[in-house]
């Protein structure tokens, strides 16, 4: 027992399992062969709602966040190992005093999955299209058609050179040094998130994107040193060219966004399928703050 293990009630007057709210995990698993399934637990029987389907959760402590939370809980309730989540974002059901949360996360792999509490009646990957036909948990079956919508991976694509150009903090005199440094603020966002996403893109409340750099020119050593939550690719020719690569990867549940004020660059990639903004939507969501000549 945790000090989030207790009744709640919020300002609608409802009861709710949470002290200090609640969190869930909503895994989904695609490989490009099979339907995107989406990992659920039936609960059991003497639960609330028992015998219908719903996701893996529970009462958050005083001490966590939700993602926390919402791994614990999903470890404590079934075999799944939560070092194979990669979160995507969160989703937020605020009742007033009481909230709900929706951890989206993916799994590269499909892992066989088991009740490992008294809690859970069985788990399983269910296709998405076959998990409105199930017998749902009430509150993940007014919850699930926003989830369904959020539910991707969200890849930001920087064309490093156009964002490091629309700042002058002395790039032009090292510009691997300047590359290097906006890496290292991306890396802080990537784990912070975002909560302000273009429109268009997934409407997570709070979003932890995969940041894709791509280097070119004297940049391009800075791909040699990759540090958590980025990838860094350095282009072997044109650096436009690669960025319209990156971003026309056909991935199921997958949002790219490209970062670039570059007008022909901007079109090439939203032929291709993807979003775009410009550089200032990023600067502006450095953990650092900006930098302004």
């Amino acid at each position: 027992m945790g000090d989030g293990d207790d009744w709640a009630r919020c300002a609608q007057g409802h009861t709710h399992w949470g002290r200090f709210g609640a969190a869930g995990l909503l895994l989904f698993h695609t490989d490009g062969a099979e339907p995107v399934r989406v990992l659920l637990q039936q609960r059991a029987w003497w639960c609330s709602g028992g015998g219908t389907w719903g996701l893996f959760g529970g009462g958050r402590h005083s001490h966590e966040d939700p993602v926390t939370a919402a791994l614990r809980e999903t470890a404590e309730e079934s075999t799944l190992d939560p070092s194979v989540v990669r979160v995507h974002g969160v989703l937020v059901e605020d009742h007033g005093g009481w909230d709900f949360t929706t951890v989206v996360g993916s799994a590269a792999e499909r892992p066989q999955v088991r009740p490992a509490s008294f809690e859970t009646r069985r788990a399983e990957w269910v296709p998405v299209d076959e998990v409105a036909d199930r017998r749902l948990f009430a509150p993940f079956a007014a919850a699930w058609p926003r989830s369904l919508a959020a539910m991707h991976r969200v890849v930001v694509v920087v064309d490093v050179a156009n964002v490091m150009g629309s700042r002058a903090d002395g790039w032009w005199r090292d510009r691997a040094g300047a590359a290097a440094r906006l890496r290292d603020e991306l890396a802080g966002l990537a784990t912070t998130g975002v909560t302000d996403l273009p429109p268009g893109l997934p409407a997570y409340d709070r979003c932890l994107p995969e940041m894709v750099l791509v280097v070119e020119g004297a940049a391009r050593r800075v791909a040699e040193a990759q540090v958590p939550g980025i990838t860094v690719v350095a282009a072997p020719g044109s650096g436009d060219d690669t960025i319209v690569e990156e971003v026309s990867r056909a991935e199921p549940r997958t949002t790219y966004l490209a970062v670039t004020a570059d007008r022909e660059l901007r079109a090439r990639c939203t032929a291709a399928g993807a979003a775009v903004t410009g550089p200032r939507w990023l600067l502006d969501r450095l953990p650092a703050g900006p930098r302004r000549g």
